[in-house]
């Protein structure tokens, strides 16, 4: 199985496939959301061509694994082609809750940080991660409320997860830092509690502030509040394979290759420290 280099890549979306394929530009990486290839056709065969160019990472978007059932068996069957035939270098799901037994939503929901979801959703992680014959990386969430009777904080759930799995840890830092500002969370507490040989991803990302929060649009630059604390993640874990996200008010890719150059710089320090 392949695996991500250490050096900063981009999510590459659909206004830059063509500019991305015809010129060729110094990707570390791309990274992808994987719903929007299941239907094959057109969007594929760019995919294709990409992997064959770039080191590829899978991020899902609605799986849902924090949900109460089971992950759905059409969307992981799906999930499973796509892989098996791509092969690539990660893939990766959010933590989040999205459907009950009949009713999905678009969004990425908070789940509670307590024994008995943890059980339930080490079971979700398992089976997902039987049906694609690897081990997958989950991503810790942005949230604006906090479910009361957590029982343990959400670098410790982690954790959990990681011991009882076997599963790796996408960490986003954007989101983390959101936590911090909107919710009071010890980010010291969450990184402590990360075993740092199950981080196999890092994400960066821009917010926009609304109404006193600040709301994790990726619709920005890497704001200078969290450049720092990626500089701590760096300095806590090491180089690790990192991604410029920008999924709202999409930049020409220039700017995002200047966001990945400014990531890769930290990355090159840190490596030289090492």
């Amino acid at each position: 199985m392949p695996t991500l280099p250490t050096i900063c890549g981009i999510g590459l979306r659909a206004p830059h496939y063509r500019q991305a394929l015809e010129t060729c530009p110094p990707l570390g990486w791309v990274e992808v959301h994987s719903e929007n290839f299941f239907d094959g056709g057109a969007p594929l065969a760019m995919l294709r061509r990409v992997a064959e160019r770039w080191p590829l990472s899978l991020h899902g978007v609605g799986l849902g694994l924090g949900s109460s059932p089971r992950p759905d068996a059409g969307h992981l069957a799906s999930l499973k082609h796509l892989v098996d035939e791509l092969n690539p270098a990660s893939v990766s799901e959010h933590l989040s809750f999205n459907h009950s037994a009949s009713r999905y939503v678009n969004d990425l929901l908070p789940i509670p940080y307590t024994r008995a979801a943890l059980d339930a959703i080490a079971g979700h992680v398992a089976e997902t991660q039987d049906a694609l014959r690897r081990p997958i990386l989950l991503e810790n969430l942005s949230s604006y409320v906090e479910f009361p009777g957590n029982e343990m904080h959400e670098g410790e759930f982690l954790a959990e997860l990681v011991r009882i799995t076997g599963c790796g840890i996408l960490l986003d830092v954007n989101n983390l830092y959101v936590n911090r500002v909107n919710l009071g969370v010890d980010t010291d507490a969450v990184l402590n509690a990360l075993p740092a040989d199950a981080i196999g991803e890092i994400h960066l990302a821009g917010y926009t502030r609304r109404d006193g929060l600040l709301v994790d649009t990726h619709s920005q630059p890497v704001h200078p509040e969290v450049w720092d604390f990626y500089r701590e993640a760096i300095a806590r874990f090491g180089p690790r394979p990192t991604l410029i996200e920008w999924d709202l008010d999409i930049p020409p890719l220039e700017t995002l290759l200047a966001e990945a150059a400014a990531a890769q710089a930290i990355l090159e320090a840190a490596h030289e420290l090492v």
